[in-house]
């Protein structure tokens, strides 16, 4: 039995799929968008109160907590941890 996949990583398989990169965007997203309704939650925030202090419109809100919604700009994101008490911090490993 000859299986290629053996002791291969996940990652490795996505990566021979071409779909890594996307993958690993869509996650990021995802813990992105739960952590801003986990703080939001936190504060009592609603989404008016919370797109009112990012000075921005609620559909931009609601694009930032939607975790199939990959198009967010470092300026939102920098917004919403702002109106949330927090900064915006991005490394890249």
């Amino acid at each position: 039995m000859n299986n290629k996949h053996i002791g291969s990583s996940f990652d490795d398989f996505l990566e021979e799929e071409g779909i890594l990169a996307k993958t690993e965007a869509v996650a990021i997203k995802r813990v992105i968008a739960f952590q801003v309704e986990q703080m939001m939650m936190e504060q009592k925030l609603s989404k008016t109160e919370m797109s009112r202090r990012m000075k921005t419109s609620r559909a931009a809100l609601d694009r930032l907590l939607d975790p199939a919604n990959q198009a967010v700009t470092l300026q939102t994101l920098d917004r919403a941890a702002r109106a949330l008490g927090k900064r915006l911090q991005i490394s890249l490993a």
